[in-house]
């Protein structure tokens, strides 16, 4: 079957560098401004973005009174700004699916005129007044620095140890404009990693990973003390994780809890700049999942939540004692959704949290749902005085950000159609959106609540995205499909004319908890899903129940069994479409996907040889029980007290059924979804006489960050899928 770009070369978009656009944007995110930070006034707005959609090293910026200005550029400040950098940073970012160098984060002061960030494990600051940036000796390579909020100290993690230094006796408030350190700093060691499994002020694996939380400490607001986490990984099964393409190296052994396996020991202490520590007591026996934590002007507050996560308690923390003191409990014969930014508290104390009922997840103030059925909770972005900023979603297909405030209710801040996210301070709110032009901020100041929405124009300022414009342009047609409406996007090539032939069929989904690809919003999914199209496939891409933002019932119908829901509603879409396109070849159906939606794509040519004729399978989780304890367990429970649901949700005992071609395509390095999902899986392929493929990526992770791979992948997927429905679908 030959490719579409040769038949129809005056049609075609420029589709031909899309593989190399992808690759060196880093899918498209350079450029892109992210990680903002509003000064209490509202007047000012950091941020990082790369210089351009092609550059990987990121920069701080300050944007005010509509002007930006350059805070920190890493290539003058040291010599290879992608340089080493301590392991523990590497895994953050991996964790963070971090794709730029150089600045990625940073922290800041409470009134953000005091900045800490990390370069190749060097701590630095910049005083956002004036001034140029500034080295701070530290005890060794440097972990997420964070400033107090007087901006007096900057504590960090090094060698998994957690230290403060003090930046000496410069007044904090006003800019150094020598761009010299202040002098009399001293670095203090306030808790020592007693040995190698222990660490101090990081966030353990399946925090990270799983709970979506990245943080192991929190400053107090009186500037003395800090509440740190204790992580003791040596319960832990250890993986060993090598590179086969360099057997001179040895493999590093890394802490994975495996579902039914033993977490890391986490604890929390509450410790003063003097090195005194008090320990923070909760029952964690039975709550053994610290979820979240902060500290505001009502002190020291946690969530918790028990191993079957059916429970989660948030808790007051008494700071002279460490005792703790139950505030809310939320219960689910499922399991309890974490939502992000949550628990919070309001200015006078009352609790912000999530309530799912029926088939809404509200937003509760002080035990009070301040939102209406059907608008779904997303997350929780801030809360000043007794204002709360969120997101949440009337419609599938888009995410807005929400203000709510006491006496006028709520309020859609966002106005366009797409999916958006934002951080709001002293009037002012960064709305950052992907929205069908692509990815959009703007900074938007607020006049009141009761202020004429036509009015924002005059107040609404755009920090400049930098990013490429896509070689190809995303052209999907919304559908709703099926007796469940699932929402569906259909990309036709731009060359086709409708009646004029067949056109196999390609789905391309995630279809998983937690994320969502079809929606109002050009992203990078539904650029690769049009340059698929272009090659000839009417490409169909379908968010199934289990995905987020259409009520918790839809949400948890996979409770107990992850794949038969997901995949039946991939085939329930197909027909449909099918039957209502009728180009639309269902002899020809071909099937891709990674992680997740590559577990869906090798799934799909075991059970349903005769729906699917081939599939590309990227990092597909094979075996449920190899995943880690808090997400797998979350849906499919304790493998001891359900391995029915293991059984049935796995990829492991079902080889012998593969009729159809298959290609696996794995990252060795892979510290999330283990090679060994798939090396297990093609060694019982083999055994039971089952030709197949595998494309091994040495050396990449969950997410492969080579661009020349990243670059082939897409060639090498296309050519496996094409030549596999040129060969017919007799399946013999």
């Amino acid at each position: 079957m030959n490719s579409p770009e040769s038949e129809h070369p005056t049609n075609s978009p420029d589709s031909t560098g899309f593989p190399r656009q992808f690759a060196r944007t880093r899918r498209f995110s350079l450029g892109v401004p992210r990680h903002f930070t509003v000064s209490p006034d509202g007047s000012r707005v950091l941020f990082v973005r790369t210089v351009s959609g092609t550059d990987p090293i990121g920069r701080l910026w300050q944007h005010e009174d509509g002007t930006e200005r350059l805070l920190v550029d890493p290539a003058l400040l040291v010599g290879n700004p992608s340089g080493a950098i301590p392991e523990e940073e590497r895994l953050r970012r991996e964790r963070a699916r971090e794709r730029s160098e150089g600045v990625v984060s940073y922290a800041t002061d409470a009134a953000a005129r005091l900045v800490a960030f990390a370069l190749s494990g060097a701590l630095w600051a910049v005083r956002t007044e004036g001034g140029t940036p500034f080295s701070v000796p530290a005890a060794g390579p440097v972990v997420d620095p964070r400033p107090s909020p007087d901006g007096r100290h900057i504590a960090y993690v090094s060698r998994r140890s957690f230290h403060v230094v003090e930046l000496g006796g410069a007044d904090p408030t006003r800019a150094d404009p020598s761009g010299i350190a202040p002098s009399g700093g001293t670095d203090r060691q306030l808790a020592r990693a007693e040995g190698p499994d222990i660490s101090y002020g990081l966030a353990e694996y399946v925090a990270a990973e799983s709970m979506q939380r990245m943080r192991g400490y929190w400053w107090a607001p009186d500037s003395r003390h800090v509440l740190v986490a204790r992580v003791d990984t040596g319960p832990v099964e250890r993986r060993y994780l090598g590179d086969p393409a360099d057997p001179t190296r040895p493999p590093r052994a890394v802490p994975y809890p495996a579902a039914g396996t033993p977490n890391a020991e986490v604890t929390l202490q509450i410790v003063s700049l003097e090195g005194d520590r008090v320990d923070v007591e909760w029952d964690r026996k039975a709550y053994e999942y610290l979820v979240d934590a902060g500290w505001d002007a009502h002190g020291p507050y946690l969530a918790v939540q028990s191993r079957d996560q059916r429970t989660v308690r948030t808790l007051a923390v008494d700071p002279a004692t460490g005792a703790t003191e139950v505030l809310h409990e939320r219960t689910d014969s499922a399991w309890v959704e974490l939502v992000g930014g949550t628990p919070a508290r309001t200015a006078s104390g009352a609790l912000v949290l999530p309530e799912d009922d029926g088939d809404t997840r509200y937003l509760t103030v002080g035990g009070r749902r301040v939102t209406p059925d059907g608008l779904q909770l997303c997350a929780v972005l801030g809360v000043e005085g007794e204002r709360v900023l969120f997101t949440a979603s009337d419609d599938p297909l888009e995410t807005h950000v929400w203000r709510h405030e006491p006496g006028h209710g709520c309020r859609r801040l966002s106005r366009d159609p797409g999916r958006y996210t934002g951080v709001g301070r002293g009037g002012t709110v960064v709305l950052a959106g992907a929205t069908p032009r692509g990815e959009e901020v703007g900074v938007l100041r607020e006049p009141g609540p009761n202020a004429a929405a036509t009015d924002d124009d005059a107040r609404y300022q755009v920090i400049s995205s930098l990013a490429e414009e896509p070689l190809v342009t995303p052209r999907p047609r919304h559908l709703r499909l099926g007796e469940r409406q699932l929402h569906g996007a259909l990309f036709l090539p731009s060359w086709h004319e409708e009646g004029a032939g067949k056109l196999p069929v390609l789905l391309d989904p995630y279809g998983g908890p937690a994320l969502q690809v079809v929606g109002q919003h050009r992203g990078w999914t539904g650029c690769v899903s049009q340059w698929f199209a272009e090659q000839g496939f009417a490409v169909l891409v379908v968010d199934g129940r289990g995905t987020p933002n259409r009520g918790p019932a839809w949400e948890k119908a996979i409770h107990g069994d992850q794949l038969t829901p997901a995949l039946e509603d991939q085939i329930d879409a197909l027909r449909a479409a099918g039957a209502r396109f009728a180009d639309l070849d269902l002899t020809r159906v071909a099937i891709r996907g990674w992680s997740f939606g590559g577990f869906l794509a090798a799934a799909a040519v075991l059970h349903h040889p005769d729906v699917f004729h081939a599939a590309v399978a990227g990092a597909p989780p094979t075996d449920q029980r190899l995943y880690d304890t808090h997400w797998k367990e979350r849906y499919l429970g304790h493998p001891e007290e359900h391995p029915e649901n293991y059984a049935r949700s796995s990829l492991i005992g079902h080889g012998h059924l593969l009729r159809r071609p298959l290609l696996l395509v794995h990252g060795l390095a892979d510290d999330n979804v283990a090679a060994a999902h798939t090396l297990r899986f093609s060694a019982e392929l083999l055994a039971a006489g089952k030709p197949h493929s595998v494309l091994p990526l040495p050396g990449a992770t969950h997410l492969p960050a080579d661009d020349a791979v990243n670059e082939q992948l897409l060639h090498f997927q296309r050519d496996f899928l094409l030549d596999a429905l040129a060969r017919g679908t007799d399946g013999e």
